[in-house]
């Protein structure tokens, strides 16, 4: 039997291989439209008929930024000032 920390490692690993990306997201109905962008890039705005297609937009605007084949992508990020 493997000792309780080796399958505590392996259950990690897995747990940390199968976690997705997150980011929040700013969004809104205006009119038949949604609108949004993404909390860490707010100059990055794009839209959808439906909330559905603005997340699908969403997902594809943060891969794309964060490819590293855009270049000058603005960024926000938190600053510590203590």
């Amino acid at each position: 039997m493997l000792p309780f920390f080796v399958l505590f490692v392996l259950w990690l690993i897995n747990k940390v291989l199968m976690m997705k990306p997150q980011t929040k997201m700013i969004c809104w109905q205006d009119g038949e439209f949604w609108l949004g962008y993404l909390e860490e890039y707010p100059d990055y705005m794009t839209q959808g008929l439906t909330r559905e297609e603005l997340k699908d937009n969403l997902r594809d605007i943060y891969f794309e930024l964060n490819s590293g084949r855009i270049p000058c992508v603005r960024k926000e990020e938190e600053l510590v000032l203590a």
